[in-house]
């Protein structure tokens, strides 16, 4: 049998999918995690053969303590996983320290964590990138000034190691920059010049040879960290290969997406890897409409849109993994309907027109699903998201303005 520790298993709450399917084909699967066990959902419980509780999951030596405790009790430890990018360097030293070589180790981090590093990987995979400069503070700030008088304002910062929008923005103009080192970073910081147009990533799941065995397409209109800054609601929608995309190559951005997946070599995970599509063009690295690199995140896409995915192409992502994870290939069955999954979303912020009642009726027969995301993750996707899905991109645009109508509008 299987022994497959996941870290955290009860965060964030759907994350019992993943075990499910795991579970469902098997694998025998050991939480370790910083809640109390009677904070866990009674069916996650019912899932896990053992939750182990480690309340400073940063405290190494308690969670040595724990993967040990669990191969004295259980024999050999085949997989250690979180999926969470915030827990990458944990996954990575706990498989080191009990030989376990399904997945990344310390020495792998660097170009699969840091921004900077990774430009590498894509350029290697066929992918254009972006020029960065990376700098700690104020004794960075000559060879910022230098990096933007060749590529100009505005540029973008964000964390080189690091996930989420919270702490990436747009530097504007000279006040902007002159703020921004005006004292030391809290860690260092990549500085990149700034794309105008939106996002689309390459999702997907690869297997033991980082060859992928399936993979879809995510479209951002706008940036989630401008999102996040201008405290806006947004859609974005999901699209499998086989639909047509106007806003991207799709045959050239499937073959570098592949590409891409093999030179950051990775084996068996789920990857989502972010890609600007310039509105303009950017002399002396794209001309419009072409894609440029962004970063590549060693686990699925955030909030619920798993979910979209498998409301996109009718199948089970969750599914999919745990094959992969057992017999390293995609089991499932792959021809079904597919469709535009669309995911709009609300914020409390604000004054919609219709009702969800009124959303009900008008789109019962398109809605999957709708909820509210947890108040940390909410604060950059949205508070409400409701997800439908459509034969075309045109009606799903029509279902998110009614959706997304304000009052006033």
């Amino acid at each position: 049998m299987i022994n497959f520790i996941y870290i955290c298993p009860q965060y964030p709450e759907w994350n019992y999918r993943w075990v499910e399917a795991l579970v469902k084909k098997g694998v025998r699967v050991l939480g370790i995690g910083d809640s109390p066990e009677h904070e866990l959902t009674p069916y996650l419980k019912s899932l896990l053969t053992e939750y182990y509780v480690v309340y400073d999951m940063n405290d190494h030596g308690k969670m040595i303590d724990a993967v040990g405790y669990y191969q004295n009790k259980y024999g050999k430890i085949d997989y250690i996983e979180s999926n969470n990018e915030w827990w990458l360097n944990l996954d990575a030293m706990l498989r080191e320290w009990f030989n376990v070589n399904t997945g990344f180790h310390p020495k792998d981090m660097e170009h699969i964590k840091a921004k900077s590093a990774m430009k590498e990987s894509f350029q290697k995979g066929g992918a254009k990138t972006m020029r960065y400069l990376v700098v700690s503070g104020p004794q960075d700030k000559d060879e910022a000034i230098k990096f933007v008088k060749k590529v100009g304002f505005p540029v973008f910062v964000k964390p080189n190691i690091g996930v989420g929008a919270a702490s990436s923005y747009s530097i504007k103009n000279q006040e902007d920059f002159d703020r921004f080192f005006s004292s030391p970073l809290p860690e260092p910081y990549i500085m990149e010049e700034e794309m105008h147009g939106s996002i689309v990533s390459f999702d997907g799941i690869c297997d033991d040879e980082s060859n992928v065995v399936f993979c879809c397409t995510d479209h951002f209109p706008v940036p989630v960290a401008e999102l996040f800054h201008r405290g806006d609601d947004h859609v974005y929608w999901n699209v499998p290969f086989s639909l047509k995309m106007d806003d991207i190559n799709q045959k050239e951005f499937e073959k570098v997406g592949r590409n891409v997946v093999k030179a950051f070599g990775i084996r068996k995970r789920f990857f989502h890897i972010e890609f600007f599509v310039l509105n303009e063009d950017r002399p002396g690295l794209a001309k419009k409409g072409e894609f440029v690199a962004l970063e590549c995140n060693m686990r699925a896409p955030g909030g619920a849109t798993p979910d979209l995915i498998n409301f996109g192409s009718s199948v089970s992502v969750y599914d999919i993994y745990a094959d992969v994870i057992v017999n390293n290939r995609n089991d499932e069955n792959m021809s079904y309907p597919k469709y535009y999954a669309i995911a709009s979303h609300r914020r409390d912020s604000k004054w919609y027109v219709h009702s969800v009642d009124e959303i009900y009726q008008k789109y019962g027969d398109h809605m999957k699903v709708s909820g509210d995301y947890p108040k940390n993750i909410g604060a950059v996707m949205g508070d409400h998201y409701f997800f439908a899905t459509f034969p075309t991109l045109k009606e799903g645009l029509e279902f998110d303005a009614f959706v997304r109508e304000k009052v006033g509008d």
